[in-house]
């Protein structure tokens, strides 16, 4: 790895694509609070507006309206891809130019995609936060020593995105991207979502995208990390009809019988959002309690309730390191040690294949069109 612009050698030069509510919430304002380790050397964005307002709010100079841009000019030793939609195209342009990436959920929209990647032989590091909770960490120590585990119980109350960000007061969205970049988006967009469930009706491409890989595969992360992936899947239903974002339920099986219940409520009005996994054996109970991600440093609850002479014993560990914190001091190490990450792209490929049988089994039950790689997942 070259050396920072400023600082020490090791302190990495970062490049940030994709300026929207995750960078300006989360990663932008703990970069910037490690100047240790981290140089916020570029920002980009397809919008002029938001590139010029949060490169002004961060004292970031070079600003680029597309990664190809920041590729071309060099000089950063390592990129963080925020954008939304599926970063396979993007993550395959940062490996082409030899720096590692580190890129938000999903990694793909595709198995293609991840295929693809894998085959590059570059170096990606996928945004799990929750893999470095100190509370997820914990957990899945204790899980260790514990019974067969018998069930695993997963419910997300998912309120509006505007509720959970008032207090980090972003940049008001710009309307100035290009009418023709726009569309280019979405026909690709498009393509990818074709490729993944073939002519599938769009009640189903929406749940993929929106729900599923736009959110759920944070839960199957945790769930694998305490336990391990699904093996298969009984049921699936999605209510109310018509509606989106909708409420999902989604029935499974994990290794040696377990049983696996998520329960996804997008709640427009509800207060906060709250996520519980709860995981029980013929010991008791152990179960997290996740805070709004974006309430940076606010405790995740983990609590083990087991008997003890003849009652029952209540432990609980709570700590405020934050888990976005401790997944960036990751990538600072992925970068320049060359350390493992907690998720990379078999993660990200094994993510994408669940989401793909997840919504072939909610086709077989409604008897819908399927095809692509999903109709084989």
């Amino acid at each position: 790895m070259a050396a920072a612009t400023t600082g020490g050698a090791d302190r990495v030069r970062i490049g940030i694509v994709g300026l929207g509510a995750v960078a300006q919430a989360v990663h932008l304002p703990l970069l910037s609070r490690r100047p240790d380790l981290f140089a916020l050397e570029a920002v980009v964005d397809l919008s002029p507006a938001t590139t010029r307002l949060v490169g002004a709010r961060y004292g970031i100079a070079r600003r680029y309206g597309s990664l190809a841009a920041l590729l071309a000019d060099g000089d950063v030793d390592a990129v963080a891809i925020l954008t939304s939609g599926s970063h396979g195209s993007a993550v395959a342009d940062a490996f082409a130019s030899g720096i590692p990436v580190f890129c938000e959920k999903p990694l793909a929209y595709t198995v293609a995609e991840a295929d693809a990647l894998a085959a590059a032989g570059g170096r990606v590091a996928v945004g799990y936060m929750k893999l470095y909770d100190p509370a997820v960490i914990h957990a899945r120590s204790l899980l260790a020593g514990r019974p067969p585990i018998r069930s695993v119980e997963v419910t997300v109350l998912h309120p509006s995105s505007p509720a959970q960000l008032a207090h980090a007061h972003l940049a008001a969205p710009a309307d100035d991207v290009p009418d023709e970049i726009l569309a280019t988006l979405a026909s690709e967009a498009q393509q990818l979502e074709e490729r993944a469930l073939g002519s599938a009706p769009p009640e189903l491409r929406r749940l993929y995208v929106g729900v599923l890989l736009g959110s759920v595969v944070h839960e199957l992360a945790v769930v694998r990390a305490l336990v391990d992936d699904p093996v298969s899947f009984e049921h699936v239903d999605v209510w109310p009809d018509g509606r989106f974002l909708p409420s999902v339920a989604i029935h499974g099986r994990l290794p040696d019988g377990a049983r696996l219940a998520i329960r996804w409520h997008y709640l427009e009005g509800h207060p906060a959002y709250r996520e519980e996994v709860r995981v029980h054996d013929e010991r008791g109970t152990v179960s997290l309690t996740f805070p709004s991600p974006y309430l940076l440093h606010a405790p995740t609850e983990l609590m083990v309730v087991e008997g003890d002479a003849g009652g029952e014993r209540t432990t609980v560990f709570r700590s405020t390191a934050e888990a976005f914190e401790e997944e960036l001091v990751a990538f600072h190490r992925f970068v320049t040690e060359g350390g493992d990450f907690a998720a990379g792209i078999a993660e990200g490929r094994t993510d994408i294949v669940t989401c793909q049988r997840i919504v072939r089994c909610l086709a077989e039950q409604r008897r819908l069109e399927l095809g692509g790689e999903a109709a084989a997942a």
